[in-house]
This record gives C-alpha cells, structure tokens and sequence, in this order.
C-alpha cells in the first residue's frame, strides 16, 4: 500500500477536459504527493478523448466508474443506476455519443482499471471507490446515507476513510470522534447544482488527524458550453455548465439536495 502525506482526489471527469486541465493545474501548486480520480472519464460532455491524454501526462491513478466499465465492456447503458425515465433519456443520449467518440485504444484502457485503490495517508488507511465498496452505481448521499452503513462498509472493509464520488454532490462526515471518515468527493466534470460553474475537488492531508479540504476551481466553461453545443448534444447540458444549475438528472436528487438548486 503506497504511503502519502498529502493527496488530492477528484471524481466525475464527464468529458470536460477544460475542468480537469484547470484542476490538475490546481492541485500541482498545492504540493500533493499523488493525485487520484474517482472515474467516470466519459458522459455528458464533450469529446471523451481529450481527458485520457492529460491524465496520462500528469499520471493520474484512476478508480473504474459504472461509465468506464460500459464503454469498456460495449454495454446497453451506462449502468448510471438512475430510475426516472426523464434522468434515463438523457443518460442514453449522452452514453451513446461517449460510446461512438471514445477510440477502442481507450476502451481497452477503461477495461484495466481496477474497482478500488488502496493508500496509506499517514496512520490513515484509505480505501477508494467509485460510488461503494459493495456496489459501482450506489449513490451515497450526504442527506440519506447513515452513519450505521458507513461504520460498516468501513468495517467490512479494514478502512478507516472512504472516498467516493457518483453523485456528483460533495459532503465529508467525521465518525466516531475522528477516528474514521467518509468523503465524497464530488465531480469536475458538471458543477454541483449550486449556481456558479465552478468545481470541486478534494485534498486531503495527513496532520497526523486527517483534514479534508474542498477547493473549488474556475475554469473556462464558456469553452466547455460551446463544445457541447457544436457536437449537438442537449442544450440543458451546456445550460447547467453555464449557470451552475442542474437541468438533468434531477429526480435522481434527494428532497434535501433538490431543495438547494433552482429546479
């Protein structure tokens, strides 16, 4: 298990390689020792193939997503877990043009990511996953995960923090006075339903305590809206790029997370 200080951990790429230059940017004048993506490479935006080379360059250590074990595999869907045939739509949508513009030498590489990496920040063991550790799709909510089932994926797992992304909605919960934690670490690719186009990313630092910090990025999502457009995919997504706000994958929300965006 690699041992580490200081690291920076961001999940929920989308596609926006404009969001992921501007948080590899970002975490390198922070002084992290390792930088780790959550996965989801792939899905709502534009050009898929833009984000591999620069994760690549700055030799990322990625978690495989539901996204990138479907593109991978040639799935029906991308396994996004959602129920509304609204939010379902859209995924289609956005899982067929990822499909048709991700090259088969990056399909392959999808396939050799593993399910789960493993750290040591300090006295701190650390287990990543996409969205758990029992299940790649489950959605961990800030307003209706307990802390009964983190203190047992914890358990279960020998773990003392875990790191998550798939709702594209940070939150970190301290447990038992300290001693364990549970981070979500958001997404990069879309902003998170909070009315600026910013995102944000994780660092985490062992003091030897473990402090979590949230550090929101701008970047040039004008570009990124623009792009969106020009390959003809949904007007509501370069909206949400844009102002800040969800336009899909809304009846997927909690009431509590819902209530905070504008529709």
């Amino acid at each position: 298990m690699n041992e580490f200080r200081r690291i920076a951990v961001f999940g929920g790429v989308y596609a926006n390689a404009e969001a992921l230059a501007a948080v590899l940017s970002d975490a390198r004048a922070r002084d992290v020792e390792r930088v780790l993506c959550l996965g989801d490479l792939g899905g709502f935006g534009p050009h898929p193939d833009r984000v591999f080379p620069l994760l690549r360059a700055a030799d990322v250590r990625v978690v495989r997503g539901n996204y990138d074990e479907a593109v991978a595999t040639g799935a029906a869907d991308c396994n996004c877990g959602y129920t509304d045939p609204r939010d379902n739509a859209y995924a289609r949508i956005s899982y067929a043009y990822t499909v048709a513009n991700t090259s088969s030498i990056n399909r392959t590489w999808l396939g050799t990511l593993p399910a789960q990496l493993w750290v040591r920040l300090g006295p701190h063991r650390v287990l990543m996953c996409h969205g758990s550790p029992r299940r790649i799709n489950e959605f961990l909510w800030e307003s209706t995960t307990p802390d009964g089932l983190l203190r047992r994926l914890l358990a279960d797992h020998g773990a003392d923090v875990l790191l998550c992304t798939h709702t594209g909605i940070k939150w970190h919960r301290m447990l038992d006075s300290g001693a364990r934690h549970a981070v979500n670490v958001g997404a990069i690719g879309r902003p998170e339903n909070d009315g600026t186009p910013r995102v944000w990313y994780a660092v985490l630092t062992a003091t030897p305590d473990l402090h979590v910090e949230f550090v929101p990025v701008a970047y040039d999502h004008e570009a990124t809206a623009r792009a969106i457009e020009a390959e003809g995919l949904p007007r509501e997504f370069a909206q949400t790029v844009r102002t800040g706000w969800w336009t899909t994958c809304l009846e997927n929300l909690p009431s509590r997370e819902r209530a905070r965006g504008r529709f």
